[in-house]
């Protein structure tokens, strides 16, 4: 079979500066980490620096990702949980990867690894359509019979995992942790800029891209 090309792309912005990397970026390395675990012969091109990062778990995407379908059951509710489980953020108008928005039957969903975002029609209970949308004009482009949705982010920025990362920052790191606007700053669903850097406070192991 043909042999892939992938890019596993630099975050761009340097360690502690409290900046986070773009959503384009993040959407970019999400969709190769989501496709390595499975590829049997590809190559992956990445600068030595990328290589040297720690990532999350192996199983961390597919933990998090989930799957919609045509013709399949769809609760506004239940999926916009899911969405905000997995580090989307409910906007008004869909413009970047990681957002998603609630409009009548429609619900739009910019997912991450996807160049353009999603409109899912909805018919009562179920996915009518799935179909691309230019965020310009609004238009409906090509059909999808399904899509996978990757989480939003390198990092879980649930509940639980807020409270662990507050555990395992309390015991790296001395002093008041209430001073470090990092620490002060996350909340569910809402990562302060940086908080990529602090990676491995949110998991019990991180991976490399090795594993």
């Amino acid at each position: 079979g043909e042999s892939q090309i992938l890019h596993l792309p630099d975050w761009e912005v340097l360690p502690y500066e409290q900046f986070s990397p773009l959503p384009d970026l993040v959407s970019d390395r999400l969709a190769t980490l989501a496709q390595l675990p499975g590829l049997r012969k590809g190559l992956l091109l990445v600068s030595a620096e990328t290589l040297l990062q720690r990532l999350p778990p192996t199983d961390y995407i597919e933990g998090r990702a989930f799957d919609l379908a045509e013709g399949q059951r769809f609760s506004m509710r239940a999926v916009s949980e899911q969405l905000v489980r997995a580090g989307y953020q409910m906007v008004a108008q869909v413009g970047a990867p990681g957002e998603f928005a609630l409009r009548g039957s429609l619900f739009d969903v910019f997912p991450m690894g996807y160049a353009q975002p999603l409109r899912i029609d909805l018919f009562d209970e179920n996915i009518e359509s799935i179909r691309h949308f230019d965020p310009d004009t609004q238009r409906s482009l090509e059909r999808l019979p399904k899509l996978r949705l990757l989480p939003a982010r390198e990092v879980p920025l649930d509940e639980d995992s807020c409270r662990e990362f507050r555990r395992r920052y309390r015991t790296r790191f001395e002093g008041d942790p209430t001073r470090s606007a990092v620490y002060r700053g996350l909340r569910q669903n809402i990562g302060p800029a940086g908080i990529e850097f602090y990676l491995p406070l949110f998991f019990d192991s991180t991976a490399t891209l090795f594993d």
